[in-house]
């Protein structure tokens, strides 16, 4: 017998789009702006690969979230709109690439990304860290968020990362443990936690992110964020998955806004420092005011 979700009754699953999904496209100058650049830069946004809900919203308002190593992925997992395949050479002039972008763009807040490239033996951390140094030489105001892969949990290359100093370490654990085998096949739970448990210890604030209508149940829900508590992770974003293709896995719930205020609060009733919660969140959806939320916190807490 399948297990049923908490969150929604079986009888109102439906591919239909529930109306909190109705987002409006506008291209304004920053918009047209951000894609002017990625074009003439040669640049990946993970806004446009991953065919984010948010991309006018954010664009508009000046804000992106590059995907560097290119953009075809070794890894084959369930969710992701990403294309699969064996990626080319790496680009080593992307990291300037990037931090052109950024200066150009007078960001306060950058964001960078990429696709797993399990056949580099550092998994692409030497560029991670090259494109922060960049950053940092051209924008040294511009606070620095990197997205990383899990590097096949290899210590050595997460270290080359937290080597160059970025603001914030965020690895998304994606989906409940039960899950990982049909959701993200080549990753492992425990390795993404220590990722983070790494980061964390090194001195590093952190922050992860699950989707949510998967077919996860509260219990597992709770038992992650235990986890991440466990490990004094400071973010956690909790977003609606929503299928790309029909070849992805389709969405077993619709999650209710108010189901996600819900686990908000739950989440920092158990001990996490900040959760942004709504079927619209992403892992870089507001992820400057995440911060500075965070940071809110932290001051008040040491009062």
């Amino acid at each position: 017998m399948p297990k049923q979700n908490f969150l929604t009754p079986p009888q109102v699953r439906t591919t239909r789009l529930p109306a909190w999904f109705k987002v409006k496209p506008t291209t304004q100058e920053k918009y047209l702006k951000i894609r002017r650049l990625a074009r003439e830069l040669n640049l990946h946004t993970v806004c446009e690969e991953a065919h984010c809900p948010n991309i006018w919203e954010c664009w508009n308002a000046g804000t992106a979230t590059f995907m560097i190593l290119g953009e075809i992925c070794t890894r084959s997992c369930g969710f992701c709109a990403v294309k699969l395949g064996q990626p080319g050479p790496i680009d080593l002039d992307e990291p300037m690439h990037v931090a052109e972008a950024v200066a150009k763009l007078g960001l306060k807040y950058a964001v960078v990304t990429s696709v797993n490239r399990d056949e580099l033996t550092d998994g692409g951390a030497e560029i991670f860290a090259e494109t922060i140094y960049r950053i940092r030489e051209r924008s040294p105001n511009c606070t620095i968020e990197v997205l990383i892969p899990d590097f096949q949990g290899k210590k050595v290359s997460l270290d080359l990362v937290l080597a160059a100093r970025p603001d914030l370490i965020s690895h998304n654990i994606e989906t409940v443990p039960s899950l990982y085998r049909r959701v993200r096949p080549q990753a492992r739970y425990e390795r993404s936690l220590k990722i983070l448990e790494w980061s964390k210890k090194t001195g590093f604030r952190t922050k992860t992110g699950l989707m949510l209508g998967l077919g996860e149940s509260k219990a597992e829900l709770q038992a992650v964020m235990t986890d991440l508590v466990e490990i004094d992770c400071d973010i956690l974003t909790l977003g609606q998955y929503l299928q790309p293709t029909a070849q992805h896995l389709p969405v077993e719930d619709f999650i209710s806004p108010e189901v996600f205020q819900h686990l908000k609060g739950l989440g920092e009733n158990m001990g996490l420092a900040h959760v942004e919660s709504g079927p619209l969140v992403r892992s870089s959806y507001h992820a400057a005011e995440q911060v500075s939320a965070l940071a809110l916190i932290q001051i008040s807490s040491s009062k």
